[in-house]
């Protein structure tokens, strides 16, 4: 935050430090939401440009990085809903299953694909991102305690398709 305190002071070098701070997991994370490696970019870009645009609307009152992330699931669900209504979305490769080349990632992630998507996206938040409960539950639109009942069932769930994998 103090980049951000820095930048609303005048000094533009903070938000380039910003931008090299949060890039490359907020563009991982609307992977997880768009499945397309450009666009993933293109939104993450719209999300620094909204801190450019509306600079005073951050109040402080979450992380930074929790803030970008909620600006950033918005951007991508709307993304979602305009290519629904126009055109389906190619079934390329992720760049998360590129990113889980070995065996042991690879059965992780292939559980992980299996849990819902709440519960994919906690983990992802919590355990990926090391947001606490209460940023990502203000990411997931949740309350904390649903974000912990959301990763209990998940972390059971995981534990059970691990085991299954490895016989």
């Amino acid at each position: 935050m103090e980049n951000y305190r820095r930048y609303l002071s005048g000094d533009e070098s903070a938000f380039d430090a910003l931008i090299r701070q949060y890039r490359h997991s907020l563009t991982f994370f609307l992977m997880r939401y768009v499945k397309d490696p450009a666009t993933a970019e293109e939104l993450a870009i719209d999300v620094f440009a909204e801190l450019v645009l509306h600079p005073r609307r951050y109040n402080f009152k979450v992380s930074l990085k929790t803030y970008l992330f909620m600006i950033g699931r918005s951007r991508a669900i709307d993304y979602l809903r305009r290519q629904k209504r126009n055109e389906p979305l190619a079934e390329d490769l992720s760049y998360e299953e590129q990113f889980f080349s070995n065996e042991q990632k690879r059965a992780l992630h292939t559980a992980l694909s299996a849990l819902p998507e709440e519960m994919q996206e906690a983990v992802y938040l919590v355990y990926f991102e090391e947001l606490s409960y209460k940023e990502a539950a203000g990411v997931l639109k949740k309350t904390p305690k649903q974000v912990d009942n959301l990763l209990y069932r998940a972390k059971g769930l995981l534990r059970k398709e691990l085991e299954h994998e490895n016989g």
